[in-house]
């Protein structure tokens, strides 16, 4: 299936979750916001939620700084 991540066309597996998605883009264990479809994926649900074909996906990396 295909998802827009950012604004750029990916493929996945069917029934990849949010989990798998931030697997895929190398972001485990970092401090991240995940929206579908203008949504926002509480972290608890990471696991669970699956994407669907044409989902858009937004994920912003929290970076710290001053």
């Amino acid at each position: 299936m295909q998802v827009q991540v950012n604004g750029e066309a990916m493929e996945l597996h069917e029934g990849a979750t949010v989990a798998a998605l931030v697997e895929k883009m190398a972001l485990m264990g970092k401090r991240l916001a995940v929206e579908v479809n203008e949504d926002i994926v509480p972290r608890s649900q990471h696991e669970q939620f699956v994407l669907s074909n044409g989902d858009r996906v937004e994920v912003v990396h929290a970076i710290g700084g001053g």
